[in-house]
């Protein structure tokens, strides 16, 4: 028997109480949902002419996006196919996914969806049977066995995390703001399954039964017993006395009365399938107050044993979410931060450093000058990145991400959340006609270097010329990261509604970068999707299926859609969508990994 459903929702700014709404179906609220002054309902139509009605409707269905989910599964649950079929050749495995699940306790607080604990979804898929089995389980990180009572039910957010302040929870002397909700991304690497988050361990589950078995130190939990083939060296890139001085002192703070782990392993991470490694990154915790910034990089074999270790030291503030690599270099896009934890829109430039992955081969350049890419951005999310070698041993270096505006990104209110007020507003996310060119977008970095590893040029153009629509979520099929490729599949926005132009998304986009061409498939009005994941099936780069989660706000409902990755663009690229139960129906993903069968 399944746990009953319990939806609770984020209170949104309305445009306005005042606004008569048209006739309607009213929103149900379960009994225990604190009921609103104001009666909600949602137009009935599909394509609205009143510029009112789309408004209260563009608000409304952002609002069912983040609804929570307090459900999950018991066992394993037959989903209903209810459009095409589940293809015979789809290689057996199972779709993971990963992102926050819950964002208001029973006592009047709500968190930031980044700080929304971790929730799990996986999907498994029989193309030999025609069948896809779903789960859904909370990770149970030490924040949410804190503060969920299993007995009761009940939800007291006590720990206020990176980007929330509590309402009714204890805000005088909570140290409690590192609250590793492993929410973030989800991997499966030598046979074990972990779900990550952006600031603390990796949390380790069941991959069959979606248990949590407990935290997972990558960093030190491998099998480290062979250092012959370690490359460990020093923190390289020199230090600053008053800075060394500045972290000794922060660090018995951050450490022991804050509990932050002294190296925060980034939820991204890369898979070099040529060598088989998996590919990680950290950074140090007391760097989020100091002017520079520490970055380790890990690389594992099959049996988390390192292969690789290096740590650089760079003199400036920098974020990283998401970075890329070479057979050379780790590449690491310098997104300028400053002290206040706010973008620093102050330099015309963006710094992209080059760091040697193997340090003998470094050659003449120094690695701790960036080069200065001519475009001020944001970079969100890289897809890919590879180097190209000519017999004079010039190097010209593609790197495939997306990238906005230090205006449009901002931490206080990604996803439109306001701390202050607890509320969120989906116009944040969705700046007017004018400010087209300030939203995620793709690009193309191109950057020659000479035989002695000397910048010559960078250029910073769109991923396809004629593509200027919201773009985000960039991925290639794994096989070939890290090497030429010729196609990005990522999430976009149609445009065509009004007051949510730019996000959500509501469309798969696919770039044949050879062609310069672009195919799309879209779910249509009122319908949204989370990040697209490349299942490989045969020797052609695009020969497989492209898996995406379709959210259906305005039906409060879930399905799994199943794209032929070769026809996307063609009226039969759908190969099947599955209805997601409505009682386990689950609020908007982050990032998903396909795991293909152990045999």
């Amino acid at each position: 028997m399944q746990a009953k459903a319990i939806f609770e929702f984020i209170p949104l700014k309305l445009p306005s109480p005042a606004i008569k709404l048209p006739p309607a179906q009213a929103i149900s609220f379960p009994d225990h949902v604190v009921r609103r002054d104001i009666s909600i309902a949602i137009p009935n139509q599909e394509v609205s002419t009143s510029v009112e009605e789309e408004k209260i409707a563009a608000y409304w269905d952002y609002q069912f996006l983040f609804v929570s989910q307090r459900s999950e599964t018991i066992s394993p649950i037959s989903l209903r196919v209810i459009e095409g079929s589940i293809p015979s050749d789809f290689p057996l495995g199972t779709y993971y996914l990963t992102g926050p699940g819950l964002f208001r306790d029973d006592h009047g607080s709500t968190v930031h969806p980044l700080d929304g604990h971790g929730y799990l979804r996986a999907f498994t898929i029989d193309g030999v049977k025609g069948e896809v089995k779903f789960m859904a389980k909370y990770i149970e990180t030490a924040a949410q066995v804190e503060e969920h009572d299993r007995e009761t039910g009940e939800w007291r957010f006590t720990h206020r995390g990176p980007f929330s302040v509590l309402k009714n929870g204890e805000k005088i002397g909570n140290t409690k703001v590192m609250k590793n909700v492993a929410n973030t991304s989800v991997l499966r690497w030598g046979g074990r399954l972990f779900c990550l988050w952006e600031g603390g361990a990796p949390y380790e589950i069941d991959s069959r039964s979606l248990d949590t078995i407990g935290k997972f130190d990558l960093i030190n939990g491998g099998d480290q017993s062979s250092t012959s083939s370690i490359s460990d060296r020093d923190s390289r890139g020199g230090g600053d006395n008053m800075l060394d001085l500045a972290a000794n002192i922060l660090k018995p703070i951050l450490y022991g009365v804050f509990k932050m782990p002294s190296k925060r392993l980034l939820s991204h991470y890369k898979i070099d399938a040529s060598r088989n490694r998996l590919l990680m990154m950290s950074c140090n915790a007391e760097d989020m107050l100091l002017p520079r910034s520490n970055f380790t990089f890990y690389e594992f074999d099959c049996n988390f044993k390192i292969l690789n270790k290096q740590e650089f030291t760079i003199p400036e503030h920098l974020m990283i979410h998401d970075w890329a690599f070479t057979d050379s270099h780790y590449i690491l896009f310098g997104n300028r931060i400053k002290l206040d934890i706010l973008v620093n829109p102050s330099k015309s430039t963006s710094p992209i450093y080059l760091l040697p992955r193997v340090p003998e081969h470094e050659g003449g350049r120094d690695w701790k000058v960036p080069i200065e890419a001519p475009s001020q951005m944001w970079v969100l999310h890289v897809g890919n990145a590879f180097q190209e070698t000519d017999h004079n041993g010039n190097k010209q270096i593609q790197i495939q991400a997306s990238g906005c505006s230090y205006k449009w990104f901002n931490f206080q209110k990604m996803f439109g959340y306001d701390w202050q007020s607890g509320k969120l507003d989906p116009s944040m996310m969705n700046v007017g006609h004018s400010g087209n060119k300030l939203v995620p977008h793709l690009i193309q970095v191109s950057i020659n270097l000479d035989a002695s590893g000397n910048c010559e040029e960078c250029h910073v153009n769109p991923l396809n010329d004629q593509w200027n629509k919201a773009t985000d979520f960039p991925v290639i099929n794994n096989d070939v990261g890290g090497r030429n490729n010729k196609y990005v599949y990522a999430a976009t926005s149609s445009g065509f509604r009004r007051e949510l132009p730019h996000f959500p998304f509501d469309t798969v986009v696919k770039f044949d970068t050879v062609k310069n061409s672009t195919h799309t498939w879209s779910v249509g009005t009122r319908r949204f999707i989370g990040e697209p994941i490349f299942v490989s099936k045969g020797r052609d780069e695009d020969d497989g299926y492209l898996l995406v989660v379709e959210y259906a706000v305005s039906k409060q409902m879930c399905y799994l859609v199943i794209l032929d990755a070769k026809k996307v663009g063609e009226k039969n690229a759908l190969v099947a969508r599955l209805e997601v139960p409505k009682h386990l129906n689950f609020p908007l993903g982050f990032h998903g990994f396909w795991a293909p069968m152990d045999f």
